[in-house]
């Protein structure tokens, strides 16, 4: 079974994560991060939990002010990604990246709506819509990245463009470089947007709003989705692939889509659940608890090597990796027990984050638990201080459930190498009296 997973399965999973674009989707979705989690900071701030704190801010018109940071740090999140696959692509092809992040970053602003109609029924051009630069546009962005990344290559490695000749300024050769793939792409999303907006009556933003993100949001926001993804990332890595990092970078952007669209309910007034179009899986439901303490939130074979294990290898590793389990990393387990091609291991390694996934699920579903709105926190905040973050106590609480599902499903198999271990242990000891003599 091992041999046929080696040579026929495993190929083509690698041929495909290690594309190009699969590569620039990856990198180019990082970008946002840092200004996602300083917009939470204010977000928090803004929707303190406090009635009093909330009030004082709010008669001293903080709130709006804090509002303000949160908007120019989230609802710029596709036009990140826009430049960054875009930058990314053309850089993995060795070509001049930023050129083309710039030429990918107009064709995204040509394809949406530029104008909106206000409440008083004038329309109103001229305008850059945030709806569209946020979750909204991330499907869009992506699409748009990764075109103009391939055809901007192209022109280039094709050698067709404006050449300077030495001695010019490399920003000024660049720049002349740019203009003849720029203008084309340009021009050919002029067409493709005029066909639409004429013949459709709709921009080809929009158009992909509904054609595409939608049901890809909904794909997502199934159960079905939640136990491929979460069979998906401990399966890779029991074949030593980055699972987490392989399925964030290409599913990343609609988990964050997801979570985009829930903020936008509760910034409308509207009560987020299911019934207001609420998404129940996003960046936190898999962040904070289906990579939790690590992909296959292996934070149960860690309690077991600090509190019961009988080999000296468990305990020395379990000592080791209780540091970096807190901040949810777990390569020393992953690679020192191992996981990795350990096949006692790879039942509980697949099955824990599955159960977890479901009883999330279920538990946001059933309304035990809240949904996330926008606010996320770093992958390496240690769990339970997550979880209150993100969603409160409750989420705090599921998230203290998680932890212990995850020692009793890891323990009899984390056992059994144990024990095993124990006796390897004292047959060498053995061995080395007998050396002794």
């Amino acid at each position: 079974m091992g041999q046929f997973i080696n040579d026929k399965i495993l190929p083509p999973i690698m041929k495909f994560v290690n594309t190009k674009a699969v590569q620039a989707l990856k990198e180019g979705m990082v970008y946002s991060m840092p200004l996602i989690i300083i917009g939470s900071i204010f977000l928090i701030i803004a929707n303190f939990p406090v009635a009093a704190v909330t009030d004082a801010l709010a008669a001293a018109g903080i709130i709006d002010i804090l509002n303000k940071a949160y908007a120019a740090t989230f609802n710029i999140n596709a036009m990140i990604a826009v430049i960054g696959i875009a930058y990314n692509y053309a850089k993995s092809e060795g070509q001049e990246p930023l050129g083309c992040g710039i030429v990918a970053l107009a064709v995204f602003f040509l394809i949406q709506p530029s104008s909106i109609v206000s409440e008083s029924g004038d329309v109103v051009g001229g305008i850059i819509n945030q709806t569209w630069t946020g979750g909204q546009g991330m499907v869009g962005a992506i699409i748009v990245g990764l075109l103009v990344g391939v055809g901007y290559s192209w022109f280039l490695k094709k050698d067709i463009r404006i050449k300077m000749p030495a001695g010019v300024p490399e920003g000024v050769a660049n720049a002349f470089s740019a203009l003849l793939p720029g203008g084309a792409i340009v021009l050919v999303a002029t067409i493709i947007e005029g066909i639409f907006s004429l013949g459709f009556g709709q921009t080809v933003m929009e158009a992909i709003y509904v054609i595409i993100q939608t049901p890809l949001q909904g794909l997502t926001d199934s159960l079905g989705g939640v136990i491929v993804y979460c069979f998906m990332v401990p399966f890779l890595w029991f074949f030593g692939i980055h699972g987490a990092t392989i399925m964030s970078g290409v599913l990343g952007g609609i988990f964050r889509a997801n979570g985009l669209a829930n903020q936008a309910i509760l910034d409308s007034g509207l009560e987020l659940t299911r019934a207001n179009g609420g998404h129940i899986v996003t960046m936190q439901f898999i962040d904070q608890f289906i990579t939790v303490t690590g992909s296959g939130i292996t934070i149960g074979i860690v309690i077991y090597m600090l509190t019961l294990a009988k080999s000296q290898q468990f305990k020395a590793l379990g000592r080791l990796e209780a540091g970096p389990a807190c901040f949810n990393i777990n390569e020393p387990i992953l690679f020192g027990m191992p996981i990795v091609m350990n096949p006692i291991m790879a039942v509980p390694f697949i099955g824990t984050p599955i159960i977890v996934g479901i009883m999330e699920y279920f538990a946001i579903f059933l309304g035990l638990c809240p949904m996330y709105g926008a606010i996320e926190v770093p992958w390496t905040c240690p769990p339970i201080i997550s979880g209150f973050l993100i969603g409160g106590w409750r989420t705090a609480l599921l998230q203290v459930v998680t932890i212990v599902v995850s020692t009793v499903v890891y323990f009899p198999f984390v056992r059994k190498l144990d024990l095993d271990n124990v006796k390897k242990e004292s047959e060498a000891g053995d061995e080395d009296d007998d050396d002794d003599w």
